[in-house]
């Protein structure tokens, strides 16, 4: 595509992963990997050709030097790539369990990415792309949460289509600070939730398409539901421009490595589809899964994305699902 029609917002940071699963008090030594939803799916994307925009903020020190040279290296474009003098980088400690799936444990307490500024990315920019993509974690501080919120106020007046990813993580969270995801849901036009996710945000009803139903009354006109091993679904009301309908796919059977960017690449591969304006959404689960599963069979979020190329190939010679 390459042009930057598709603006990432949120934050960027070092993943500590384990050389060996279990509890963190028994783990000896790390792997350094970069992470953070957000820088995930934009390296995902820049992979896959959509040469996005990139608003994040990480610390002047050599954790964010890091981080900013493998966004430079993965072709994510670093012009609203911040780094503070002021705070330092998040980390995040990766708990894996026998099943390789994982936990985290978050140092952010006021670090960069909690610091995004009102106004940072200018309306100009905004007037120019199509979507915006944000990811929860960048609203459970100030003041980073006040300028996303005044960007998705501006881009919905700039006629931007709003992709939401809640990324719930309960430990960096207050308890009466929930309710903004939900505003977030509201001033999104598709939503990407695990079913879990559903839950925390009220929506409890007994089938999961009549989960998403209920959400399109809210906000968004699509909504994508993944289920981890259990593939996804995608569900979409009359008002979304690839037509309404709700669609399944199992997923693809992989020897996992390690779940860590799974969602994220899901989450890319469909604002990728999006922005090229598929209009068959049975594809693009299919290519989101594919994505995702490709993911978990490396370790890292951001080691070797995949482009569009890899990903389609994988979909066409595993034709039928697990």
């Amino acid at each position: 595509m390459g042009d930057q029609n598709i603006l990432v917002v949120g934050e960027t940071l070092v993943d500590m992963l384990p050389a060996v699963p279990g509890d963190l008090r028994d783990v000896e030594s790390y792997q350094r990997r970069a992470g953070g939803a957000p820088a995930n799916v934009a390296a995902r994307l820049a992979a896959v050709g959509a040469d996005p925009l990139f608003w994040t903020r990480v610390g002047d020190d050599g954790f964010g030097d890091f981080l900013v040279d493998t966004l430079e290296d993965r072709s994510v474009p670093l012009r609203f790539v911040e780094q503070d003098p002021t705070a330092k980088t998040t980390l995040a400690f990766v708990a894996h369990d026998e099943t390789r799936d994982r936990s985290f444990t978050f140092y952010r307490d006021g670090t960069a990415d909690t610091k995004l500024e009102t106004g940072a990315v200018p309306t100009s920019t905004l007037e120019e792309i199509e979507w915006v993509y944000v990811g929860g974690v960048v609203l459970a501080a100030e003041p980073a949460r006040s300028a996303v919120f005044d960007l998705l106020r501006r881009a919905r007046e700039a006629n931007c289509s709003v992709y939401f990813d809640p990324n719930w993580r309960p430990e960096l969270w207050d308890d009466d600070d929930t309710g903004v995801l939900e505003d977030a849901v509201e001033m999104a036009d598709v939503l990407k939730a695990t079913s879990d996710e559903l839950e925390q945000l009220g929506y409890r009803q007994e089938s999961l398409e009549r989960r998403c139903e209920v959400v399109c009354r809210n906000g968004p006109h699509t909504v994508f539901l993944t289920r981890g091993d259990e593939g996804a679904m995608a569900y979409a009301t009359v008002d979304a421009p690839w037509g309404d309908g709700a669609v399944e796919h199992e997923g693809f059977d992989v020897d996992v490595v390690d779940t860590t960017g799974a969602g994220d690449a899901f989450v890319s591969t469909t604002v990728a589809a999006l922005a090229r304006r598929s209009a068959d959404l049975d594809r693009i689960v299919r290519l989101a899964n594919a994505s995702a599963a490709i993911s978990a069979t490396t370790t890292g979020a951001m080691e070797r994305p995949p482009d569009w190329r890899m990903i389609s190939e994988f979909v066409d010679s595993h034709t039928a699902p697990k």
